[in-house]
């Protein structure tokens, strides 16, 4: 109470004049610093809005720009590629877009064109197939018409001309052995000449009937040992063999698929050739051997006979084709024709070596039954 005095309450009035001016001042600079918060608020705002209004519209733009440039010329390519895939080849696709899309374009039209030309040769190519098996139809057609008629054929050859056949050669011997030296010489000569015509007429229709059975008439292809073939061929050829003085060898032989009665005529008209075509005064050897070569058994008849001239290697196997007259050797020149459409219809090859020292050499091939071992080799055999 003894320091409140007048001065200092001089001092302190004083003091609190100076703190009132410093709220004042205080004041001035709040509101000075509010207005200024409020305008740079204002400001900030109005920015963001301006950015805002900038990143839509730059996106609007490059929306526009994407569809314009890109999606839409994308989307008018699939387009057109979706037309060409329903069908519509003939349809040119056009460039579109930037440059790496329109190179696309011109690269999926160019494939469209070699799509375009490839289905224009296979359209053609369907055509000319669709010809062809219309062509092969009526063919076919043909064929069966034609095997009805050789099947016709066959019947009446083995039936109706067969019967009065035989009566004309019955009574043509009968002719011959009752008149023999009755009549004239010129009159024994023409019956002689009726009995050999008719016979040979009989042999004729009947190798025509076994030509036209091979592969026709078929019991099915069964395992074949054709070491027991040649046995029966043995058996079959024996009295030609007696009559020439012959000899036939063979090898051991392996066992094939096919008709073990086809397989025996194709080997004894081998073998009969071989014992007919012998040379004078030398007794006909024949031989039969085998070997393996890939898939394809190779099926040899070998004989010292008078052979067979190089010129004429391709006509032998020509039905009816003889390389000599009927005198001088007999046969109806079928039987080398069969021997062929036997190996063939077993998928085989036959032909004649022209290489050979003497004789006449035959091969022909059969395929090799599915891991079949091989023959075992064992001595030859002869009879």
């Amino acid at each position: 109470q003894a320091l409140i005095t007048d001065a200092a309450r001089q001092q302190f009035d004083t003091l609190r004049a100076s703190i009132d001016r410093l709220q004042s001042m205080i004041l001035v600079v709040r509101n000075e610093s509010a207005d200024a918060a409020r305008s740079t608020g204002g400001a900030l705002v109005f920015l963001l809005l301006v950015a805002a209004a900038v990143v839509v519209i730059a996106g609007v733009a490059l929306l526009i720009s994407l569809r314009r440039t890109v999606i839409g010329p994308v989307t008018d390519l699939a387009d057109q590629v979706r037309s060409v895939a329903r069908g519509d080849y003939d349809r040119e696709i056009t460039d579109v877009g930037p440059p790496e899309l329109a190179r696309l374009a011109r690269d999926v039209d160019a494939m469209r064109r070699q799509i375009a030309s490839d289905l224009t040769e296979v359209r053609a190519a369907r055509e000319r197939i669709e010809w062809v098996n219309g062509q092969l139809q009526r063919q076919t057609e043909e064929l069966l018409r034609s095997n009805r008629d050789l099947e016709q054929f066959a019947y009446v050859a083995s039936h109706d001309l067969q019967e009065p056949l035989r009566k004309v050669i019955s009574f043509c011997q009968l002719l011959q052995r009752r008149y023999a030296g009755q009549l004239d010489e010129r009159a024994d000569q023409y019956i002689a000449f009726a009995v050999d015509g008719a016979q040979r007429m009989q042999r004729l229709i009947n190798d025509l009937l076994a030509f036209s059975r091979i592969g026709r008439l078929t019991t099915g292809f069964v395992e074949v040992d054709l070491d027991k073939v040649m046995g029966d061929v043995a058996s079959q050829t024996e009295s030609a063999r007696e009559y020439a003085g012959g000899e036939i060898t063979w090898d051991a032989l392996p066992t094939v698929l096919g008709e073990e009665p086809l397989l025996t005529n194709l080997l004894v008209n081998l073998v009969s050739n071989s014992f007919k075509f012998r040379r004078p005064g030398v007794a006909p050897k024949v031989h039969v051997s085998a070997r393996r070569i890939g898939d394809e058994w190779e099926i040899s008849c070998a004989d010292n006979g008078i052979g067979i001239e190089p010129e004429f290697v391709d006509k032998i196997f020509v039905i009816f084709q003889r390389l000599h007259s009927k005198d001088a050797y007999p046969g109806t020149g079928i039987g080398l024709a069969i021997v062929k459409k036997i190996v063939e219809y077993h998928s085989g090859r036959v032909w004649v070596e022209t290489d050979v020292a003497e004789g006449t050499l035959v091969r022909f091939t059969l395929p090799v039954i599915v891991e079949q071992e091989p023959v075992a080799v064992r001595e030859p055999r002869a009879r």
